[in-house]
């Protein structure tokens, strides 16, 4: 992966508006997004493949979600 995104620590929204960001300004087709809440993993998840982008897998990480995201094939 070569763009990461480290949301730990925050709470929603900020993680989304993050990894939203990251898209937007980024030439890259992958990324790692890190949050620390349940209900920012699942937050994540559906705003980035509102966008058009692919949850590869989701690992965890003691109390860290580690999100792999893809950007779809169009």
């Amino acid at each position: 992966m070569s763009q990461t995104v480290d949301a730990r620590g925050l709470s929603c929204p900020q993680p989304v508006l993050m990894a939203l960001d990251a898209i937007k300004k980024s030439q890259e087709t992958e990324m790692e997004v890190f949050v620390d809440t349940e209900a920012s993993r699942e937050n994540v998840s559906r705003a980035v493949e509102s966008q058009g982008w692919k949850v590869e897998s989701i690992a965890t990480e003691g109390e860290t979600f580690r999100l792999e995201i893809r950007k779809a094939a169009k």
